[in-house]
């Protein structure tokens, strides 16, 4: 039913009635655009209070995850349990954050589950039906393992250990002009983690801002990890968010097994830790 992390939205409209549909289309005005108008029958994914929650960013960066208990019980009220199929969107590119709500809810181990490539726009295109305001759900009770009591993440001190050692790979995702230091427009320090590489998360789509060729994402990465495995590789970003489409991105050209750094930059800069400018 669903093959692999990225599906297209052609592929998901015969999943409409037999799949949990999430929108998780983010920025300000998120909500006020779900309630306008939104896939039928999705429930709205909100950045900012579902997929992260309010913290000290010097302490988990601009978007700290939720504790991993309230994450199970909201995705319960979205009507998912360990075996439902999940299918996101967001405004487009998978970035913004759908991406994110994907790692989340890997994280749990939930199979199966895909982004939807090109997001509310190619649905929309596609003539969908719509609705709009919010929907009733009933939430499941089935729970997912009791043994999972934490996020498959790593923290400002795992990557300060491993950012230099060479059997270890760090990926920046942020745009070129932000990991040089040339530009900061959000946080209070410019520059990146030293020892990290740069690929910037928007490079990997093509005009359309679809996905670009498996086959030509695998052998980029194959360059960028240079022998490295990818369970020895960590993403980051700005706050832990556009790292995510760099994983959905991996997993998609068959390299799994990356890690998330949450924090990322919004955490590192804020803290007494090295720095680095400079292409």
């Amino acid at each position: 039913m669903i093959s692999g992390p990225i599906i297209p939205a052609e592929e998901a409209i015969p999943l409409l009635g037999r799949a949990v549909f999430l929108d998780a289309r983010a920025g300000a005005d998120a909500r006020t655009d779900f309630d306008r108008e939104h896939l039928a029958g999705a429930s709205h994914v909100d950045l900012e209070t579902d997929l992260s929650q309010v913290g000290d960013p010097a302490r988990g960066g601009r978007h700290p995850l939720p504790s991993f208990e309230n994450w199970t019980r909201r995705v319960a009220s979205w009507g998912i349990d360990p075996g439902t199929p999940v299918l996101i969107y967001d405004g487009g590119s998978g970035a913004m954050a759908a991406a994110r709500a994907w790692w989340m809810l890997r994280a749990l181990g939930h199979e199966p589950l895909a982004v939807i490539e090109g997001g509310w726009p190619a649905l929309a295109r596609l003539g969908v039906p719509t609705e709009h305001g919010a929907r009733s759900v009933r939430p499941t009770s089935q729970s997912y393992p009791s043994a999972l009591q934490d996020w498959p993440a790593v923290d400002a001190n795992f990557v300060e250990a491993i950012r230099s050692d060479p059997t270890w790979r760090v990926i920046d995702a942020r745009a070129p002009e932000r990991y040089a230091g040339e530009s900061e427009p959000i946080d209070p320090v410019a520059g990146h983690i030293p020892g990290a590489r740069n690929l910037h998360w928007q490079s990997q789509l093509d005009a359309d801002g679809a996905l670009s060729e498996r086959s030509a994402l695998r052998e980029r990465y194959a360059e960028l990890l240079g022998g490295v495995s990818p369970d020895r590789t960590v993403c980051y970003c700005g706050s832990g968010v556009t790292a995510c489409h760099l994983l959905l991105a991996m997993e998609a050209s068959g390299w799994r097994g990356a890690r998330l750094y949450v924090g990322s930059w919004s955490e590192w800069c804020r803290q007494e830790r090295p720095r680095a400018t400079g292409r």
